[in-house]
């Protein structure tokens, strides 16, 4: 009689207590060899692919792609084959079961803003939000599936946009199909899953004539107006009136945002930053985070972590700014690090850098966790104050609102001016409302430089 193997939900280096499936690359009844894509699981910040423990028959899968898996859950069952290769007993698989020590959460935040752009006028903003993560980095590696090479994050971006892979013309290092290769191939829409194949790729139709003929035939189709790829069913909305369980970045940020509203005893500041006299060019976000790190050299308070549990404090030198990166499955918070030693075109190359790596899924556990204060542009789509949550072990981040113009008295006469509205929230228990009032000094003093 042939043995069977329960193979149960590793951390997968995340220290997150499940993850959501994304794809199997198996059904019921399949033959896998030993290290075979398995299946590609989504946690609150990767998509990754987890391979076969064994070489045998498959004989259960724990649910469908959507569903979520609780870490240390069975995953899948196998009979195992004696005559295929097998993994030594105790041999290491790079993966441990059953739950691990939570790690020190990291940043969460109110309202998300994308941040890229090179300018005042096309400054996109960034925000904060939550993000638990271990130092454990999973390297992912394109294995062919079907006959395609692609990464995990590759395979669920074809899923999320409607992409056959198998019709994806590939231009990475081996033939595997790269992120580029799918929005390209959603963009011209010669590669929608379950669509007949095209006569030439040469002579897809341009893609304003392919929007417009599925608009006319009754169709949706999966671009805009402007040729971009969209979804073609809106995210939940096959769900409207019923509940639906969150997932990956959200669900985990919802846990965060619990814990720090139980541990944190958070104040506001609120004031405006008079920027009439910015000289053209001038870039927000980078402003914002030159800003930031005078404050904090003339204020360490704020620029700390503090434990709660054993009352202590630890000062930073350098300044690592939580910058936030707001995709359609969540927020996203790499760390801005040295900040301090950054220029204006280096704060706007690296936040590009990371936000890059962030939708490609590539971005390493590390560059998620470990920043010393974070930062808030939410005015870009609206408000002037607001109260974002401080998420321990940070004490401070800082909110941008949106700018606007407003008359200031000058000289016995007026004057209009334009102002960023600035709130400064941190926890009471580390910092005193002094520190927080000269913080937020420096702040104001500094964004009121020309350049």
């Amino acid at each position: 009689m042939s043995a069977t193997k329960s193979f149960h939900l590793p951390d997968l280096g995340e220290g997150l207590p499940d993850a959501t499936i994304v794809e199997w690359f198996v059904k019921v009844g399949d033959v896998i060899k030993l290290d075979e894509p398995l299946v590609s699981m989504e946690t609150a910040k990767a998509v990754v692919e987890v391979p076969s423990p064994v070489s045998g028959k498959v004989l259960r899968l724990a649910g469908a792609a959507g569903d979520i898996v609780i870490t240390g859950h069975e995953l899948a069952a196998f009979e195992i084959d004696p005559s295929l290769p097998q993994r030594a007993e105790g041999q290491d698989t790079g993966h441990h079961h059953g739950h691990a020590p939570a790690p020190a959460p990291a940043p969460a935040t109110p309202p998300p803003v994308p941040a890229a752009a090179s300018s005042e006028r096309a400054d996109e903003g960034t925000v904060v939000g939550a993000m638990v993560s271990s130092n454990a980095v999973h390297t992912e590696a394109a294995i062919a599936v079907g006959g395609v090479k692609a990464v995990p994050a590759v395979r669920a971006m074809a899923r999320k946009l409607g992409v056959d892979l198998a019709r994806v013309r590939a231009s990475g290092a081996d033939g595997a199909v790269t992120m580029n290769d799918v929005k390209q191939a959603a963009a011209d829409g010669s590669a929608r899953a379950g669509a007949a194949a095209p006569v030439a790729r040469a002579a897809a139709q341009p893609v304003a004539a392919v929007a417009a003929a599925a608009v006319s035939s009754g169709d949706r189709t999966t671009l805009s107006a402007a040729g971009k790829p969209m979804r073609t069913t809106p995210p939940g909305s096959g769900s409207f009136g019923q509940p639906e369980p969150l997932k990956g970045v959200r669900r985990n940020m919802a846990r965060v945002m619990a814990d720090a509203h139980a541990q944190v005893v958070p104040t506001t500041l609120n004031d405006d930053a008079d920027i009439h006299a910015w000289l053209p060019g001038n870039d927000v976000t980078a402003r914002l985070v030159r800003a930031i790190v005078a404050g904090c050299q003339a204020v360490p308070a704020m620029n700390a972590w503090f434990d709660g549990a054993n009352l202590t404090r630890t000062l930073h030198r350098q300044v690592d700014i939580g910058i936030a990166v707001d995709t359609e499955d969540g927020l996203f918070v790499p760390a801005l690090r040295n900040a301090d030693m950054l220029d204006a075109r280096g704060v706007r190359e690296a936040i590009k850098r990371l936000r890059q790596q962030v939708e490609e899924r590539t971005i390493a556990a590390s560059e998620l966790s470990g920043h010393t204060i974070s930062l808030s542009n939410f005015g870009m789509f609206a408000g002037r104050y607001a109260t974002p949550v401080v998420v321990p072990p940070s004490v401070a981040i800082v909110g941008a609102g949106r700018a606007r113009f407003q008359v200031v008295p000058v000289m016995g006469g007026i004057e209009t001016h334009k102002v960023i509205p600035l709130s400064v929230t941190f926890d009471h228990r580390a910092c005193t409302g002094g520190e927080a009032a000269r913080f937020l000094r420096v702040l104001l003093d500094d964004l009121a430089l020309a350049q």
